[in-house]
């Protein structure tokens, strides 16, 4: 049976949303298993906008 997946998207201030980050990965009930910036590169520095977060939700039934 193949995994079956949800893909979130968290908006958030690097400096400031780390508790709201940490209370949205403790409310997910599959397992998380990706977590992808999104990353803007500027001359002197980096800001990342939103992160992408993978959890497995569970197995695909796939009977034919």
């Amino acid at each position: 049976m193949p995994a079956k997946y949800r893909v979130h998207r968290f908006e958030l201030r690097m400096t400031t949303d780390q508790s709201k980050l940490e209370q949205f990965l403790n409310s997910l009930a599959g397992e998380i298993v990706a977590i992808v910036p999104n990353v803007t590169w500027f001359p002197s520095s980096a800001h990342v906008a939103f992160l992408l977060i993978v959890e497995k939700v569970g197995m695909v039934n796939a009977t034919h």
